[in-house]
């Protein structure tokens, strides 16, 4: 696995390969097939990966509540719902966005403030146990520059499609 510090590098070395491997993708390979082949490659490497290594995805991630996870947060941190969304939210088209990267949340133990009800986007990142991903492949390529287990799965797929890139 791809070491945190060599990840950018190697993002930017690859990026023209993976987008070509999106395309790749969208032609040649079965949706189904996909998500089965994600789902595999998701459980077998996050259950060797421990995220509180890391935490990249918190450092780089904007991360998206709903309003009633802004409510659950908001108890948990004993605040108001309008304290909490001053302080730590902005509303981007509808969407409450965490206003700040790093997360507000992220202490310097990798550990989350929130743990106990951060929001489903922070849950299900890096999205790679989902179902649909030839059609969110973009946001795949783009968490393989955050994610060095989502990059490890990227390197893993071109293999088994014995994809060849050339420039």
């Amino acid at each position: 696995m791809i070491e945190l510090k060599d990840l950018k590098e190697a993002y930017y070395a690859k990026e023209d390969e993976n987008y070509a491997f999106r395309v790749y993708l969208k032609n040649h390979a079965d949706s189904k097939t996909l998500d089965e082949q994600f789902l595999s490659l998701h459980n077998e490497l996050f259950s060797a990966y421990d995220c509180n290594d890391c935490r990249n995805c918190c450092k780089k991630y904007e991360a998206t509540f709903k309003a009633h996870e802004i409510t659950e947060a908001a108890n948990l941190l004993h605040m108001t719902v309008k304290s909490f969304k001053e302080k730590y939210i902005i509303d981007a088209f509808g969407e409450y966005q965490i206003n700040t990267k790093p997360c507000h949340f992220l202490a310097d133990d990798n550990s989350c403030a929130i743990e106990p009800c951060k929001p489903d986007s922070c849950r299900k990142y890096p999205y790679t146990n989902q179902p649909d991903r030839l059609f969110s492949s973009l946001s795949i390529i783009e968490s393989s520059r955050v994610c060095p287990v989502v990059y490890e799965m990227l390197e893993r797929l071109k293999l088994t499609y014995d994809f060849k890139y050339v420039k």
